[in-house]
């Protein structure tokens, strides 16, 4: 999970994994066309995010196509958002009953 928080703690990454989340199965030309990096840089972006597991390459003839993995952030928000969205939701439910039990209460 630490290779998954370095690459998207660099917002050039972020761009990359947006892109692929527009159009996925890009080549390097056609990631490099809309960002405003080289392609040397655009590919050492691209390994990175290959080592985290975010981006997978498929070959397909001469062409090297670069698909979004989103099951290592998936699993970023389970472990580290999602806990903390299930106490909210518990704190909500508590408040709800014990609303409803001292509306009843009242028309009693």
């Amino acid at each position: 999970m630490d290779a998954v928080f370095k690459a998207l703690a660099d917002e050039s990454r972020r761009k990359l994994l947006d892109q692929l989340h527009r159009s996925n199965g890009q080549t390097l030309g056609e990631l490099c066309a809309h960002l405003d990096m080289t392609r040397q840089a655009v590919t050492k972006h691209l390994l990175l995010l290959e080592a985290a597991n975010l981006v997978a390459v498929v070959w397909r003839g001469r062409k090297k196509l670069h698909y979004l993995n989103p099951v290592p952030i998936h699993e970023i928000s389970e472990r580290w958002i999602g806990k903390y969205e299930r106490l909210h939701l518990q704190a909500l439910g508590d408040l709800k009953k014990g609303l409803e039990q001292h509306k009843t209460n009242d028309e009693n």
